[in-house]
């Protein structure tokens, strides 16, 4: 099986390269990580990939409009936020979410969910 090609948005550059390393933990392969919703919309449109994390909270910016873009696109897509799951509203109840902080097992845990689908 080739690794999955993961699109990460972050708006915390730490947080970013840390996901980067889990990722490549579970064997896929972070092809960009965005901080900006402008840059992240960019890449949704563009970039051939299996998959996004998504930061809910970009700087004071929703990430909605990526995973909107991503779902159009038959993306899944996986959220991740220190709210919880209980800040996702219609149409986003529902979607895998990862609560900030998690382990590299909630991920592998969560990416399981996603590439089962």
């Amino acid at each position: 099986m080739s690794r999955r090609r993961v699109l990460v948005v972050e708006d915390e550059v730490i947080v970013g390269m840390l996901l980067e390393d889990m990722l490549a933990e579970l064997d896929c392969e972070v092809v960009a990580i965005s901080t900006h919703l402008d840059e992240a919309l960019a890449l949704a449109r563009r970039l051939d990939i299996d998959f996004a994390l998504l930061d809910i909270n970009l700087d004071g910016h929703h990430s909605f409009p990526v995973a909107d873009l991503l779902r159009e696109r038959g993306v899944p897509i996986l959220f991740a936020t220190g709210y919880g799951a209980k800040i996702l509203q219609p149409p986003y109840s529902g979607t895998p979410t990862l609560q900030k902080p998690f382990q590299l097992e909630d991920l592998r845990r969560m990416v399981g969910v996603l590439t089962a689908a």
